[in-house]
């Protein structure tokens, strides 16, 4: 279990250690979204706040297809769910963000 520390202003503060953390537990979970050839559409965006808050930590593929920069597409989706990016690796992002009640990542 790691603790996340949150801020007066409410955000949540991720050393790098803590990121090094998420990032491990993401390298065993299968991607469970996938961004294509239309790129980050409404729909895309709506999925993947759905699923932050359901599991906090998601991976998504970005398809070969797409024609957009993998880094560009990770920070729009990052800023428009208000989650906090943890890595991009290959054609692969990785999603954080905190639940706010029975979070695994709660003090």
């Amino acid at each position: 279990m790691i603790i996340i520390n949150k801020k007066e202003s409410g955000e949540y503060i991720l050393t790098s250690k803590r990121r090094a953390y998420l990032r491990g537990q993401a390298m065993t979970m299968d991607c469970i979204l996938h961004v294509g050839k239309s790129g980050v559409t409404p729909e895309i965006t709506e999925s993947i706040r759905e699923a932050l808050e359901a599991r906090e930590l998601i991976k998504i593929n970005v398809l070969k297809n797409c024609l957009d920069d993998v880094k560009s597409i990770a920070e729009v989706l990052a800023d428009r769910t208000q989650s906090q990016l943890i890595t991009v690796i290959g054609r692969k992002i990785v999603l954080f963000k905190q639940a706010k009640e029975n979070s695994k990542y709660e003090e």
